[in-house]
């Protein structure tokens, strides 16, 4: 009797793990009815969830429940292996995940072939609980709203958000003086976030100080110095070659950082290597890899026998203004994805590495 009472309790986890989500179910739990229109972006595969109303077709694979042979979804994958552009999926999002509104199939046939991204039109739904964590996510939602910036700035503290908006302003108006002509927000926050934040975050970075606070994220520890310094004219000694690089005020740092010639700073550039796996029509193969070798950033490439048809390395160069993740994403999606005949492409960004010389 126990024996079966435990089994049909592990069928019923399986069960559960295997169940798609309920975009309404999260929805009411988050309570997430506050939405902001973000547009066209590209969503991880993974990070896609639930469904909206078809939630009890699909296992979290995408899997059809029920194995019956579906028109459609062959008719989409044969689209997707030939290369041939299909509108955005329709998705809404709470927090990090996705719920799809429109697009069950096609998101259905890019994970049974191997994608590991999709376009996708998007509407957020922002949470509105009273708990720390939902607090900072609508003050980080603002933030991009008012701003129009990538959410890649995420602070650990309430309030936080409001001193940045602040440095924003104060630039803008800055950036108004000089032209002449009045800057939007949209502007100075976009030139604030290359200009002074980046460069600040990547020497704060470079000076390794996140080891001293393991539990702080590097916006943090830009908010605490740029305030203390620029702000409340405080200033403090962070060691580890920061020092000689933070000026005491915001739009001087802004200038010396624009003069910094590459000898002074080393770090103003760098080399950076990736490899892109690519799943390919064969009858257009040779002209890809013809095609590929003919780009100056491609370093190798390789024909191979497997899950992929081709492997390609990269290597290119970042300023101090730009991510690894941002160069190499922007040059594969423009250089590689658009080829015809390239049915998915995988990228991985090497940690560790050891070359042997010659």
């Amino acid at each position: 009797m126990l024996q079966r009472l435990l089994d049909r309790w592990k069928a019923r986890r399986r069960e559960f793990a295997a169940a798609m989500k309920n975009f309404a179910d999260d929805q009411q739990c988050q309570g997430a009815f506050d939405s902001r229109v973000r547009g066209v972006a590209t969503v991880p595969l993974d990070r896609i969830v639930g469904s909206v109303g078809r939630y009890q077709d699909f296992d979290r694979r995408f899997r059809f429940k029920q194995q019956l042979p579906s028109e459609r979804l062959s008719q989409i994958k044969q689209a997707l292996r030939e290369g041939r552009p299909l509108p955005p999926v329709k998705l809404y999002q709470i927090r990090d995940h996705y719920y799809v509104v429109d697009g069950n199939h096609r998101i259905a046939a890019a994970k049974e072939l191997g994608h590991d991204e999709i376009l996708a039109d998007i509407v957020e739904f922002i949470p509105t609980g009273a708990a720390l964590e939902d607090v900072l996510y609508r003050e980080r939602a603002q933030f991009r709203d008012a701003t129009g910036l990538p959410d890649k700035i995420h602070l650990t503290e309430v309030g936080q958000y409001a001193l940045l908006l602040d440095q924003i302003d104060r630039h803008r108006r800055v950036l108004s003086a000089r032209d002449a002509a009045e800057v939007s927000v949209e502007a100075a926050a976009t030139d604030w976030y290359r200009t002074i934040y980046r460069p600040l975050c990547d020497i704060i970075q470079r000076g390794r100080l996140l080891d001293s606070f393991p539990e702080r994220s590097i916006a943090d520890l830009y908010a605490y110095i740029s305030t203390h310094q620029w702000d409340l004219n405080r200033s403090r000694r962070y060691g580890s070659g920061i020092d000689e690089w933070i000026a005491s005020d915001m739009e001087e740092f802004r200038d010396k950082m624009a003069a910094t010639e590459r000898a002074d700073y080393p770090e103003m550039r760098r080399e950076i290597f990736a490899f892109v796996l690519m799943t390919v029509q064969a009858r257009r193969e040779n002209k890809i890899i013809a095609r590929l070798f003919e780009l100056e950033q491609v370093r190798e490439v390789h024909s191979v026998h497997g899950d992929v048809d081709v492997l390609v390395k990269i290597s290119l160069s970042r300023d101090l203004l730009s991510s690894d993740a941002e160069i190499i994403s922007q040059f594969v999606h423009e250089n590689i994805r658009q080829l015809p005949g390239v049915i998915s492409t995988k990228t991985l960004i090497p940690g560790l590495s050891k070359i042997k010389s010659d």
